[in-house]
């Protein structure tokens, strides 16, 4: 028996572009004799269907539900590809564990506490090899002490919203009399921010899923990029950023590396395929946490389809597991 499938885009920030990209890669790749697809948009007017040959069709809330042509669909499961809010904070996931209907992604809890790198941060501390930048978090409205703040870190420091997706609104400050301005600017995007020591090393960035009761680490990418850091044109400009998959590391690094995503994914309950980023620090070859994302992009360019090709797997044969694990 096939399964009605909801694709769920669009969302209520910047990052909706990249939504919509992500779920065309879906879309164009989920398989046809185990689903079937409705691409739902979800934006500041509603949540609608709109079939290529109609007019937009509102989805009915109290079920989630579709009706077409005079006929009620109700779906079996949600794909939900909607990155930054209301996808990736937890609220979607609270709504449908409220209806009873299964989605793709980590549960209310792990996408709501892993939205704030702050938090996230506190809670992956303590995993074996994993280390984290010194950093410090500040409230907008409150009585943080720049001056204080300039003392207890080292320059140069990445300034950059909790919450925020994409690397929006992030800044790296080199010298202090420029905090002020960061500040500001990572304050336009969220009510809480991040300001942490540049830790100086190669960046990657690994998709990790599980499939079949196993937690797999895809090959990781490493992250050059043109630009001063991997900001939000870096990661969405075709040829701004060299992006090398699998990344170069030994092979002490890449075991030492999988062990510690496993773990992390285990110690935030994950579920789906999520991404984590990191460096490997100069000198040192220590691994340091950046942040890990619970609806990495599905792009053409993003790194998860980068790394399943890697994997030797197709896009197809990915999205089959990862709905097989999680959509039941």
């Amino acid at each position: 028996m096939k399964k009605t499938i909801a694709l769920l885009t669009g969302g209520t920030t910047g990052e909706w572009v990249v939504s919509v990209k992500s779920a065309a890669t879906i879309a164009q790749h989920i398989d046809p004799n185990l689903y079937d697809v409705y691409k739902i948009m979800l934006n500041e007017k509603g949540w609608f269907y709109e079939p290529a040959d109609s007019v937009k069709i509102e989805i009915d809330k109290n079920d989630f539900s579709l009706t077409l042509d005079g006929r009620k669909i109700k779906f079996d499961g949600v794909f939900i590809a909607i990155h930054g809010s209301p996808g990736e904070d937890g609220k979607l996931q609270g709504y449908f564990d409220m209806i009873g209907i299964p989605y793709t992604t980590c549960d209310a809890l792990t996408s709501s506490i892993t939205m704030n790198k702050g938090y996230t941060k506190a809670i992956v501390n303590g995993i074996e090899n994993l280390y984290t930048a010194k950093s410090v978090q500040i409230f907008k409205g409150g009585n943080h002490d720049l001056v204080q703040i300039k003392r207890d870190l080292r320059l140069p420091y990445f300034v950059k919203p909790n919450s925020g997706g994409s690397s929006i609104g992030m800044s790296k400050v080199k010298h202090t009399d420029d905090l002020e301005e960061a500040v500001e600017k990572a304050f336009k995007e969220d009510n809480q921010i991040l300001i942490e020591e540049f830790v100086s090393g190669r960046e990657f960035s690994v998709g990790i899923f599980g499939s079949e009761g196993q937690v797999i680490v895809l090959p990781a990418t490493e992250v050059i990029p043109q630009n001063e850091f991997f900001d939000f044109e870096a990661k969405y400009t075709p040829g701004a950023t060299e992006e090398i998959t699998p990344g170069r590391m030994n092979a002490e690094e890449l075991s030492r590396v999988q062990q510690v995503v496993k773990d992390v994914y285990r110690r935030l309950n994950c579920r789906g395929v999520v991404r984590i980023d990191y460096f490997l620090e100069e000198g040192s070859g220590k691994f340091y946490f950046i942040e890990i994302n619970t609806i990495p992009g599905q792009t053409a360019t993003s790194f998860i389809p980068q790394q399943v090709a890697a994997m030797g797997i197709t896009l197809k044969e990915f999205y089959t597991r990862l709905m097989k694990e999680t959509l039941v």
